[in-house]
């Protein structure tokens, strides 16, 4: 089984990892910018880096033997003019300022992202095009993809949550769960069930989406209190059963959806703000990056970090994994 791990911050690299050695086996200079978000394709042959301005397209399958455990790259900490596999092989031109999330469509044929410039953009990545472009008043902070394709949901600094339906190209609903108060960060459960918002409170919200097909039903589950510091990330496990949280309180942290948002666990070891993760297939591993220059994978039986991926410079602020 082929695993991809990446990193990315405030280094200008984006740096692959062997998951079970902790050895970086390729490292692409991005030298644009930080790396504010990185995004894989389910095909795994491409790997999105969300920036200032641009989203780099980058080969997953040049320049490094991705996930196996038996070749080592000699690429690690090169520059992008001796190995030309580590430029990208696209890149799309549109925002005006931060890209701050980025996300695929299902078969790859389209993907979204969301800005500090204040819009939400459609994009097609067969010619780096933008195809609908929508409008906040105000710093987007990310945005995702309703599994059926055919809706987006977004926030926003102002802490509004709009849904934008695709075929009527037109934002159908608006929620503001507290005036004034930032969403950093949403996520979408993969059976359309369930959305989740964090905010910069520490709040998380919980609406019920009773069918697939129509957000027309949001229906408020609950609120709880998971941090008592900004939330940088939401995320809900593919199995739907779990609930991750970052925070600018140096921990993530684990909750039960099956017993009402429960703590599961907190994930202690960090020593500065935890931006990003990412759910192992399975659900039983976390990857954490953080502003103490580390990245980490835990196992969530124990609570224990398994590997510590050691090599950027500066803050490691996005991860991607594909292990399916």
């Amino acid at each position: 089984m082929s695993v991809i791990l990446a990193s990315a911050g405030y280094d200008h690299t984006i740096r692959f990892w062997d998951a079970l050695t902790g050895v970086c086996s390729r490292t692409i200079q991005h030298t644009d910018s930080q790396v504010n978000r990185l995004e894989i394709t389910s095909d795994k042959r491409y790997l999105a880096a969300a920036g200032n301005l641009y989203v780099r397209l980058y080969d997953i399958r040049q320049g490094g033997a991705i996930g196996n455990t038996s070749v080592q790259n000699n690429n690690a900490g090169s520059s992008n003019s001796n190995n030309p596999n580590n430029n990208p092989v696209m890149t799309f031109e549109g925002h005006s300022t931060n890209v701050t999330s980025l996300a695929f469509q299902a078969d790859n044929k389209w993907m979204v992202t969301s800005s500090e410039d204040g819009t939400v953009k459609v994009w097609d990545v067969r010619s780096p095009s933008v195809q609908r472009n929508y409008k906040h008043n105000c710093p987007v902070n990310e945005v995702v993809i309703h599994p059926n394709q055919g809706e987006l949901i977004s926030c926003d600094q102002d802490g509004n949550i709009r849904v934008w339906d695709l075929g009527e190209n037109q934002c159908t609903h608006h929620l503001i769960p507290e005036d004034d108060v930032p969403i950093n960060s949403l996520s979408v459960a993969s059976d359309g069930s369930m959305l989740v918002a964090g905010n910069n409170k520490g709040n998380c919200y919980v609406w019920s989406m009773s069918n697939q097909k129509d957000l027309t039903s949001l229906t408020p589950v609950t609120k709880f209190r998971s941090h008592s510091k900004y939330i940088t990330r939401v995320l809900l496990s593919t199995d739907m059963k779990h609930l991750a949280t970052c925070s600018a309180d140096h921990t993530a942290r684990i909750w039960s959806t099956e017993q009402n948002f429960a703590l599961e666990t907190t994930l202690q070891g960090h020593q500065r703000w935890v931006w990003d993760c990412a759910f192992s297939a399975d659900s039983a591993y976390l990857v954490t990056a953080c502003s103490d220059h580390y990245v980490r994978l835990w196992d969530l039986s124990n609570s224990e970090t398994v590997r510590q991926y050691n090599g950027h410079h500066k803050g490691a602020v996005c991860v991607a994994l594909n292990d399916v």
